[in-house]
């Protein structure tokens, strides 16, 4: 029996640290969460660190997490076997260990609840656990899905709705206009090992001007720099999120709402990318250094383009023109839809 909102059956979901790009990925989970438990009272508790679904990100869980917390300390330290466990005092009817690490999954079990769910360890742990014999999947967002599925005992769905405020949507017509094709370029990433060289974005990008569409770049804080580039060789081209004006909103629930009135995107496995792919439009993804597998699904309208099927795990071999003859089947695609 829950003590933390009047007798509520509660749902404690256990994160591990919370990145801009991981939570992003994960946020289909959330519909799939409210399915499984439409009753409960869902807590998402990141055991490192902020969450970003505590901070910039909150407004997107509405109405499917009643509580988030962070900074919980688990698997900092072994003085946390001799202090009492996290959310002490509250009994949870399940919790769902998303991680797979044994020792994490011991200082979880020792929070009071009714069912554990964790694959640590094959499963050792877990009151449920997937038929003998079934794989446990690759994406990070299918492994999650698969323990809500034993958890609430029943098959449900993710969800790709996004629950961005009405001002993050009116921002993002005013600065992107109904009317034009506009075409989505992120060429940044957290370290440029994993960047596309930005000279093929440039070309990508004088390409759509020359077929009548409007390049519109997402570029962070650490690429800020190529903004000055951008502008000198394409004064076509948009960079929304730097518009200048103090009364619009900026932060990624305005990218979001950037990226949902996209034809089509290119992006490096990144923060942005993952904000191209979280809004659901059509998609390229480019991979040199990183697994793909993890972080992507097989999708009509998202593309992944790897560097290792051209012999290596360098950015730079992945060739101009598949990139170009990709976007341009999605862009095909896209306006005749």
């Amino acid at each position: 029996m829950s003590t933390a909102d009047g007798g509520r059956p509660e749902v404690l979901v256990y994160s591990g640290a919370e990145l801009m790009g991981d939570a992003l990925f994960k946020l289909p989970v959330f519909g799939a969460l409210r399915q499984a438990f439409p009753g409960h009272r869902i807590t998402w508790l990141a055991g490192q660190g902020k969450s970003v679904y505590r901070h910039s990100l909150r407004p997107l869980l509405d109405g499917l997490v009643d509580e988030v917390r962070d900074d919980a300390g688990i698997g900092a330290s072994w003085r946390e076997w001799v202090r009492p466990p996290p959310l002490a005092g509250r009994h949870f009817d399940v919790i769902i260990d998303t991680q797979r690490g044994l020792a994490v999954s011991l200082m979880l079990k020792r929070i009071a609840h009714r069912m554990f769910i964790s694959a640590a360890a094959g499963f050792a742990l877990s009151g449920r656990r997937p038929p003998h014999g079934s794989r446990m999947p690759t994406n990070v967002r299918d492994q999650i899905l698969q323990l809500i599925r034993l958890a609430g005992g029943c098959d449900v769905a993710l969800s790709p709705e996004l629950r961005l405020p009405m001002e993050m949507r009116a921002a993002a017509t005013t600065l992107l206009p109904n009317g034009p094709c506009y075409v989505g370029l992120a060429p940044g990433a957290g370290w440029r090992e994993k960047c596309w060289p930005l000279d093929r974005f440039l070309a990508l990008a004088d390409q759509q001007v020359c077929q009548g569409r409007v390049p519109v770049f997402f570029i962070g804080p650490q690429e800020q720099e190529w903004m000055a580039v951008i502008r000198e060789r394409l004064p076509a081209a948009l960079l929304p999120e730097w518009h200048g004006r103090s009364d619009l909103p900026r932060g990624p629930l305005l990218a979001l709402a950037l990226a949902e009135r996209l034809h089509a995107g290119v992006a490096n496995d990144s923060g942005i990318g993952h904000i191209l792919a979280a809004a659901g439009r059509p998609l390229i993804t480019l991979f040199g250094p990183t697994d793909d597998t993890k972080w992507s699904e097989p999708s009509p309208r998202w593309v992944v383009i790897r560097a290792r099927d051209f012999g290596g795990r360098e950015m730079e071999r992945i060739p101009y023109a598949i990139v170009a003859d990709a976007l341009d089947r999605l862009c095909t695609t896209a306006t005749a839809a």
